[in-house]
């Protein structure tokens, strides 16, 4: 049996891989890998059987290998306390080991990977998207003006608009504030059905666009509901992009 471990603790690496071939003296670790980023190239060059991966690597969520890289192989999870990764495996049927990991523990999850048919690890593996959790996005911008600080529901905002000085938000009662932030940065943090980069100066909301007029070269003007520093244009190759941002649910 061929087995990757994705762990960014050296000791526990060792620890796991010790534990392995205690129970499966032939065991072959094909790799070690401790991040998402070498996780996904090492994968897209290698097979194994089975892959030991905690949850919590060096650079992010184990969950995000699922999003970079298609998984064809069975996964047992290894994990610290945590509550809402063992709700989800429970649900759906994943094996998980909690650290410090135990050989009887171990033993365990090797036998339930042995037990299962060809069908079953199909389904199994069918699983692992359901893992993956869903991006939090913020609902409040923390907005500083002179010496209080005022929690802006990202709901009242119609635009953030950027020049290479400063950005405004500029809410839909037509109050403009300053943010000590760029937009690249911003629109990360903002749920993607409800804002989007209309170019290099703004991030507009959806509800906030009044009206959509076409303009020279195919290019789109857009009308929001408040007053902007200046006209917001949507370049003609993203012109489809956002028509269809504008009427998905």
């Amino acid at each position: 049996m061929k087995v990757l471990i994705v762990e960014d603790e050296t000791t526990a690496a060792e620890n796991l891989a010790y534990l392995l071939r205690k129970i499966v003296p032939d065991m072959e670790i094909a790799g070690y890998t401790e991040s998402v980023e070498r996780t996904v190239e090492w994968l897209n060059d290698n097979h194994v059987d089975l892959i030991f991966m905690d949850i919590h690597l060096s650079d992010g969520s184990a969950f995000s290998i699922f999003e970079e890289t298609t998984v064809n192989t069975p996964i047992v999870f290894t994990t610290a306390y945590d509550q809402y990764a063992l709700d989800a495996f429970k649900v759906n049927s994943i094996d998980y080991l909690l650290k410090p990991i135990k050989k009887e523990e171990l033993q365990r999850a090797l036998d339930k990977f042995r037990q299962r048919t060809p069908a079953e690890l199909i389904r199994y593996i069918c699983h692992l998207s359901n893992l993956s959790p869903q991006p939090l996005y913020i609902g409040r911008l923390l907005i500083q003006d002179k010496d209080h600080i005022i929690p802006v529901s990202v709901d009242e905002i119609s635009c953030i608009y950027s020049t290479d000085r400063q950005t405004k938000v500029i809410l839909k009662s037509g109050d403009i504030y300053s943010y000590p932030q760029s937009l690249e940065k911003i629109i990360s943090t903002l749920d993607p059905k409800k804002f989007i980069r209309a170019n290099k100066q703004y991030i507009i909301a959806r509800e906030a666009v009044k009206d959509i007029i076409v303009w020279f070269d195919s290019r789109l003007k857009v009308i929001l509901h408040t007053e902007t520093p200046e006209p917001i244009y949507i370049s003609k190759n993203r012109v489809a992009e956002f028509k269809v941002w504008l009427i998905s649910n």
